[in-house]
């Protein structure tokens, strides 16, 4: 993986979205700011000082959970750290993607970096390692209830540092041991309070909020670059997105996506008269999919809150010593996020399939030929894509259902309400990655139609460069071939933000 030249200091100054992707999906190196490191010993040394006094401390020197009530000696709690790890390795399903768990390994540096975990440096340093060598943990989909945090998930990384489980190293999947024998690593042994420092927290659902987020704005902007293609291709009118309108109307989002579209269609010879009333999926745009602009725009400050906050139980002041046992492990905040952007990419699809039924039906193109193929009947042309774009729009409406609202009692009700934000963080990956496919269908759709309307040179300029970029990967269809290596290069580009970042 590409390493960046210059390398994050986690602890100089608060972590941004692309801080996270940056390091998750380029390689950047990660060290600690020299006062975080500070603040991580003087976490650690007040919660060995309140130890040594004889204090009770829940996960240092009891069970955990429900289990509370189990007082522990000094070589139980010891021993406690590395059985959290044992009893959470249950988790099932296909792992989950490598970024995401890379990201979540940053953000427990982060939450360690503010000093209130009381864990030791060495600890915080061992885990910077595995980032920086490129050793990522092997993480399944499902276990978390995002209750205590995404204590599952999170135990997979965790259990790594010991030399537990497997992992993925220099692209061959390998036991923890192995991975860091290559690497030149020895496993550590955690110390009171670590294992339950390193689980206890929201690291791995906002890991996917932050990636998800960069990925959903490209693909928004993907699906306004078919729109205004599409718009161009059916020579319908421009005259929706006039400044003007949007400013009766007052919504910021709205106003947004009406500008994005106008700069692609900016210098536009195909774009024709508004007094045919285009439908909705042509005219709309900007009060149907301006709210998805506005929520993603809205939900920076969310995430980056999440990424730079202390998700952990129990905490520690560093400064005063003082322990507080509360819930900022819980995720709620995400949960709600994560659910909101589902039902905004159910809509997106619902937008993706009214559009592609516009341009294959010859009863509404404009004189287009039947499912966008010259010689429709021998040919089925676009058919067959119809149909796929229409099954990914249901597919992500059963994934837009709200996880968040589901909760149950768990864990002998001790979780009595869980936010069950990784549910929201899995439905939400795959909900955006339908979407993608989706998209990448209807933007081949409209340049497809662009191409039969005779376009060349009349396109606005910045359709030109979508179109263009889309025929480098994808030749016209000028009789039935199999596609779908079209569809993943054209998502591919999406996903890249080559289309219109």
């Amino acid at each position: 993986m590409p390493v960046s030249v210059s390398g994050l200091v986690v602890g100089a100054r608060p972590l941004s979205i692309e801080d996270v992707v940056e390091t998750a999906r380029q390689g950047r190196t990660v060290d600690l700011a020299a006062p975080s490191r500070a603040l991580i010993v003087k976490g650690r040394v007040a919660l060995e000082e309140q130890l040594a006094r004889g204090e009770r401390i829940y996960g240092v020197n009891t069970g955990v959970g429900g289990n509370i009530k189990f007082a522990l000696t000094a070589d139980q709690a010891e021993l406690l750290q590395h059985n959290i790890m044992r009893h959470l390795s249950c988790a099932t399903g296909a792992p989950l993607p490598n970024d995401v768990v890379r990201a979540a390994m940053l953000l427990r540096v982060a939450t360690f970096s503010t000093g209130t975990s009381a864990v030791r440096p060495e600890l915080v340093e061992a885990l910077i390692e595995l980032l920086n060598r490129g050793i990522t943990p092997v993480v399944p989909r499902y276990g978390s209830v995002g209750a205590s945090g995404d204590l599952m998930p999170s135990a997979y990384v965790a259990r790594a540092l010991v030399g537990m489980g497997g992992v993925e190293y220099q692209g061959r999947h390998m036991s923890a041991l192995d991975a860091m024998k290559l690497a030149d690593l020895e496993p550590i042994r955690f110390a009171p309070k670590e294992g339950l420092a390193l689980i206890n927290g929201t690291t791995m659902m906002t890991a996917v909020a932050a990636l998800v987020w960069v990925d959903a704005r490209r693909v928004l902007r993907a699906l306004l670059s078919a729109v205004a293609l599409s718009v161009e291709a059916l020579e319908a009118g421009s005259e929706p997105f006039a400044s003007w309108v949007q400013d009766m109307k007052g919504h910021p989002g709205q106003a947004a996506v009406a500008e994005f579209i106008r700069e692609r269609l900016a210098g536009s010879k195909l774009t024709g008269d508004s007094g045919r009333q285009s439908c909705y999926s042509l005219r709309c745009p900007p009060q149907g999919l301006g709210p998805a602009w506005e929520a993603l725009e809205t939900a920076r400050p969310v995430i980056e809150r999440e990424i730079n906050s202390a998700n952990d139980n129990p905490l520690v002041d560093p400064e005063t010593g003082t322990l507080y046992r509360a819930g900022n492990f819980y995720g709620g905040h995400i949960a709600r996020l994560l659910d909101t952007w589902k039902i905004d990419f159910a809509i997106m699809g619902n937008w993706a399939n009214a559009l592609m039924a516009v341009l294959v039906d010859d009863k509404f193109n404009g004189g287009l030929p039947a499912s966008l193929v010259p010689e429709p009947g021998v040919n089925s042309g676009f058919k067959g894509m119809q149909l796929s774009v229409t099954s990914l729009a249901c597919a992500i409406r059963q994934m837009a259902g709200p996880s968040s609202i589901h909760s149950l009692p768990t864990e002998a009700y001790n979780q009595d309400v869980v936010s069950l934000g990784m549910h929201a963080a899995v439905t939400a990956l795959d909900a955006l990655e339908c979407l993608r496919n989706q998209t990448a269908m209807l933007l081949l759709a409209a340049a497809q139609a662009a191409d039969l309307r005779g376009a060349a040179g009349k396109l606005g300029m910045r359709n030109q460069h979508a179109h263009a970029a889309i025929r480098q990967v994808s030749d016209f269809l000028d009789r039935d071939r199999a596609m779908e290596q079209d569809v993943a290069d054209v998502a591919a580009l999406i996903a890249a933000g080559k289309l219109t970042d």
